[in-house]
């Protein structure tokens, strides 16, 4: 049986473009195992709490004491740091035997560096002792300073 030269060269063209797809194949590269991305850090934490009778215009306690008069306004500085379009910040006020004084919140929006302010206040006077006020962020533990009220 003769092949005619059209024929063998066809059949060679064809098994020369078989060759190259094969060898041209790529295979996938093997599969990464999937990490899990970094834990977020929070976007806004609190970097101080400042305990003292007196506010400066920056809402920043401008002397920190421990030790009030009874009639003394007591504030809390809360100093925050970062970014959120809504956080919440909580202060609890207790008095030696942990009866709530007072308990407020405030919901701020920081960009930055921030400062809130928290006070509590008796016209007719504290009760000499000791007492606490236990700031929260987002319902989190953030901070704690323990003060005296001398009478």
């Amino acid at each position: 049986m003769r092949y005619s030269r059209q024929t063998v060269f066809s059949v060679g063209l064809c098994f020369v473009l078989l060759i190259c797809a094969a060898c041209g194949k790529s295979e996938s590269p093997p599969s990464q195992p999937a990490t899990a991305p970094p834990p977020a850090a929070p976007a806004v934490t609190v970097t101080a709490l400042e305990l003292g009778n007196q506010l400066g215009a920056d809402k920043r306690v401008t002397q920190q004491v421990t030790a009030f008069a009874p009639k003394d306004t007591i504030y809390v500085s809360v100093v925050t740091n970062g970014a959120s379009p809504s956080a919440m910040l909580t202060a609890k006020w207790t008095y030696q035997d942990g009866q709530v004084v007072n308990e407020s919140t405030q919901t701020i929006a920081p960009t930055g560096p921030a400062t809130t302010e928290f006070h509590i206040a008796k016209p007719d006077g504290w009760p000499a002792g000791t007492y606490k006020v236990e700031v929260s962020l987002n319902g989190q533990a953030a901070g704690t300073k323990e003060f005296e009220v001398k009478g």
